[in-house]
């Protein structure tokens, strides 16, 4: 019985070993989605020439505030307020898709920069 038992246990195996998969495994990329924003000009802030970006949606938004910043070539001192749909200021930490969730419209976000405090 013995014999029986190992010959159907190596019957097994080698039927589990054919079924294994020799083919590296692919690790499919995951696409970093898009979020459409809008950039409007306040105040004395300079335009940018174009208004619509589509932004990765896990970044913060201090990183479009640097991206006004240097797009601008603003000196290294002066500051950037931005403000989201005109009512308030978001803080520096705060991810791009969580205020497009709360305050996206029309599948954009609609951002305002200015050089000085204009609301809140």
């Amino acid at each position: 019985m013995t014999d029986a038992v190992a010959e159907t246990a190596d019957k097994e195996l080698a039927s589990n070993v054919e079924n294994l998969s020799l083919e590296p495994q692919k690790v499919e990329k995951q696409e970093t989605k898009k979020i459409d924003i809008i950039l409007h000009a306040t105040g004395s802030a300079p335009i940018l020439k174009q208004k619509k970006w589509a932004v990765d949606q896990e970044k913060p938004i201090s990183a479009i505030i640097k991206f006004i910043h240097k797009y601008l070539k603003l000196e290294p001192g002066e500051k950037l307020f931005l403000y989201i749909n005109q009512t308030f200021a978001p803080s520096p930490d705060q991810i791009i898709k969580n205020l497009y969730d709360c305050y996206g419209a029309n599948g954009k976000l609609v951002l305002h920069y200015a050089k000085s405090q204009a609301w809140g």
